[in-house]
Protein backbone atom coordinates (compact mmCIF):
# COMPACT_ATOMS: atom_id res chain seq x y z
CA UNK A 1 0.00 0.00 0.00
CA UNK A 2 1.84 3.45 -0.90
CA UNK A 3 0.92 6.70 0.44
CA UNK A 4 2.25 10.07 0.33
CA UNK A 5 2.82 13.16 2.09
CA UNK A 6 1.43 16.47 0.58
CA UNK A 7 1.37 19.71 2.10
CA UNK A 8 -1.50 22.37 1.58
CA UNK A 9 -3.39 25.26 3.22
CA UNK A 10 0.19 25.13 5.83
CA UNK A 11 -0.49 21.82 6.84
CA UNK A 12 0.97 18.52 6.05
CA UNK A 13 -1.15 15.41 5.05
CA UNK A 14 -0.16 11.91 4.78
CA UNK A 15 -2.95 10.53 1.95
CA UNK A 16 -3.65 7.14 0.03
CA UNK A 17 -5.10 6.74 -3.30
CA UNK A 18 -9.23 6.78 -2.85
CA UNK A 19 -8.78 8.81 0.58
CA UNK A 20 -11.18 11.80 1.32
CA UNK A 21 -9.94 14.09 3.77
CA UNK A 22 -10.72 17.65 5.12
CA UNK A 23 -7.67 20.47 3.84
CA UNK A 24 -8.47 24.42 4.33
CA UNK A 25 -10.10 26.12 2.21
CA UNK A 26 -9.45 26.17 -1.71
CA UNK A 27 -10.72 28.62 -4.15
CA UNK A 28 -11.83 25.90 -6.33
CA UNK A 29 -15.16 24.64 -7.36
CA UNK A 30 -16.91 21.47 -6.81
CA UNK A 31 -15.91 18.92 -9.39
CA UNK A 32 -12.87 20.46 -10.56
CA UNK A 33 -9.64 18.11 -10.86
CA UNK A 34 -6.47 19.95 -8.74
CA UNK A 35 -2.66 19.07 -8.85
CA UNK A 36 -1.18 18.70 -5.73
CA UNK A 37 2.49 18.82 -5.21
CA UNK A 38 3.88 16.06 -2.85
CA UNK A 39 6.65 16.04 -0.36
CA UNK A 40 7.67 12.48 -0.49
CA UNK A 41 5.95 9.34 -1.71
CA UNK A 42 6.14 5.71 -2.49
CA UNK A 43 6.89 3.15 0.46
CA UNK A 44 9.62 0.88 1.60
CA UNK A 45 12.68 0.91 -0.76
CA UNK A 46 10.58 2.94 -3.34
CA UNK A 47 10.61 6.10 -1.22
CA UNK A 48 11.16 9.13 -3.49
CA UNK A 49 11.26 12.75 -1.86
CA UNK A 50 9.78 15.39 -3.25
CA UNK A 51 9.68 16.43 -7.25
CA UNK A 52 5.61 14.64 -7.71
CA UNK A 53 2.24 15.73 -8.09
CA UNK A 54 -1.02 13.25 -7.22
CA UNK A 55 -4.18 14.45 -8.43
CA UNK A 56 -7.78 15.40 -6.10
CA UNK A 57 -10.98 15.55 -7.00
CA UNK A 58 -13.18 18.30 -5.05
CA UNK A 59 -16.34 16.79 -3.31
CA UNK A 60 -17.65 20.16 -1.91
CA UNK A 61 -16.93 23.12 1.06
CA UNK A 62 -18.37 23.43 4.87
CA UNK A 63 -17.46 25.11 7.70
CA UNK A 64 -16.11 22.86 10.61
CA UNK A 65 -17.86 22.15 14.33
CA UNK A 66 -18.00 25.00 16.53
CA UNK A 67 -15.06 25.75 19.09
CA UNK A 68 -15.97 28.34 22.47
CA UNK A 69 -12.64 31.00 22.70
CA UNK A 70 -13.49 31.86 26.50
CA UNK A 71 -10.98 34.51 28.30
CA UNK A 72 -11.25 35.19 31.72
CA UNK A 73 -8.95 37.55 34.22
CA UNK A 74 -10.26 36.25 37.84
CA UNK A 75 -10.91 39.34 40.49
CA UNK A 76 -11.04 41.78 37.38
CA UNK A 77 -14.56 41.26 36.27
CA UNK A 78 -13.08 40.45 32.60
CA UNK A 79 -15.18 37.78 30.62
CA UNK A 80 -15.18 37.30 26.96
CA UNK A 81 -16.62 34.51 24.76
CA UNK A 82 -16.03 34.25 21.13
CA UNK A 83 -17.05 31.19 18.62
CA UNK A 84 -14.93 30.30 15.66
CA UNK A 85 -16.26 27.90 12.76
CA UNK A 86 -13.21 27.09 10.22
CA UNK A 87 -13.96 26.91 6.61
CA UNK A 88 -12.64 23.76 4.99
CA UNK A 89 -12.76 21.98 1.15
CA UNK A 90 -13.31 18.07 1.23
CA UNK A 91 -11.32 16.12 -1.43
CA UNK A 92 -11.05 12.73 -2.64
CA UNK A 93 -7.12 11.53 -3.69
CA UNK A 94 -7.50 10.11 -7.19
Amino acid sequence: MSYAIIKTGGKQFAVESGQTLRVPTLEKNEGDTIEIATLMSGEGADLKVGGGTLNATVIGHGRGDKIIVFKKKRRKQYKRKQGHRQNYTEIRID
